[in-house]
């Protein structure tokens, strides 16, 4: 089987890479605020493994975007950078100020590393990803919109070349692996743990999922042939690498720290991609037998940044407003209710807030549309 040539937009394997990223980061959220409640050691050690389980998001949404951008927009140059930035300001950076200005003026105590305390201070926890524990990834996120035509350049120069394609996958490894110990070094636990901590979000820490993003999109055929062939390689890599993410998670003791699982260890740069083969291979199959799943991933892949955006908010509300019980429970229960109600209130607004504006929008353009006419 291979993938079509005109693949539909019903879906493509970006999409369900948004998904389930999205769907997955929301699981961490509520894990770290059930966490914080200090539960007994018999369910942190539950919630450490399922915290593993999801801690593939930031990476398959990066690899999801790059793929996605690559496969609409991989013919553009420079020329081209100016419209692509206006529409991804409308797409992706008014959200991103509208609910980062509801953070840090609504829910200030969700704020990370410290507290805006002047005008300056705001302006910083704005831009750097503090306004709260998510935003670190979408500051990460927004540089490589920004940075994407280096990213045109690369498709365009292994295009069709197979020894350029394997000389990009190689170098993106070695560089990137020879980053991870570097980090691992120096501020993972490191002399600069405190000082550096700004790294994590810097796209360089996520370059390799990017570049493997473009490169999937342009060598497409070959990927979904080297799918089809090691999935159930993968599956057992997976389940090994799982294993290793979760003994090292464990090795530091009780109480479980969430830091102690960070994206740039070699162990979590492998399950991340291992991952996102499989996801990948789930799409591909869609794909090709034309699923019905691939209209409900389309739609949901549409909302999915936003929602993202918005679940640390929704889930403040319903941990205020459940501060009666919530707490009193068993912690997994917790989690169950805590999360499921997120992932709804976070993808309804989302869609309900789209629709609002667009109605908003409408009314505001077509006034001025008729006096032009006239």
């Amino acid at each position: 089987m291979k993938i079509k040539k005109d693949i539909t937009p019903k879906a493509d394997i970006g999409d369900y890479m948004k998904v389930f990223a999205c769907t997955a980061v929301m699981m961490q959220t509520v894990l770290s605020l059930v966490l914080s409640t200090n539960p007994s050691f018999s369910y942190q050690t539950p919630i450490g493994i399922i915290y593993n389980l999801v801690k593939f998001t930031a990476p398959a949404f990066i690899f999801g975007i790059l793929y996605t951008t690559t496969r609409t927009t991989n013919e553009n140059t420079w020329g081209d950078y100016g419209s692509y930035l206006k529409k991804q300001w409308s797409a992706l950076f008014v959200p991103t100020i509208w609910w980062t200005l509801a953070y840090l003026l609504i829910f200030p105590n969700v704020q990370q590393v410290n507290k805006f305390n002047s005008f300056g201070s705001f302006c910083w926890h704005f831009i750097n990803g503090n306004a709260a524990p998510h935003l670190w990834y979408n500051t990460m996120m927004l540089q490589f919109i920004i940075l994407m035509p280096l990213f045109w350049a690369l498709a365009h120069w292994i295009k069709n070349n197979n020894t350029r394609g394997i000389i990009t996958i190689v170098l993106t490894a070695i560089l990137f692996g020879a980053w991870i110990y570097f980090y691992d070094v120096q501020v993972f636990h490191g002399p600069h743990e405190q000082s550096w901590y700004l790294l994590d979000r810097i796209f360089i820490s996520f370059v390799i999922y990017g570049i493997f993003g473009v490169v999937a999109w342009m060598f497409r055929d070959k990927f979904e042939k080297f799918l089809k062939k090691a999935f159930p390689i993968l599956v057992i890599l997976l389940i090994a690498v799982f294993y290793w993410t979760n003994r090292e998670l464990f090795t530091f003791g009780y109480p479980v720290k969430l830091s102690n699982a960070p994206y740039y260890k070699p162990s979590m740069t492998l399950y991340a991609l291992l991952v996102i083969g499989l996801i990948a291979t789930l799409a591909i199959r869609h794909i090709n037998t034309d699923s019905k799943a691939l209209p409900v991933f389309h739609f949901l892949a549409t909302y999915a940044y936003r929602a993202y955006l918005s679940n640390v908010f929704w889930l403040q509300i319903i941990w205020r407003l459940g501060s009666g019980f919530l707490p009193q429970i068993n912690p997994i229960a917790t989690i169950i209710v805590c999360y499921l109600l997120t992932w709804i209130l976070s993808f309804a607004s989302a869609y309900t807030f789209h629709i609002v504006w667009s109605k908003v929008k409408n009314m505001i353009t077509k006034p001025a549309v008729q006096t032009e006419a006239k």
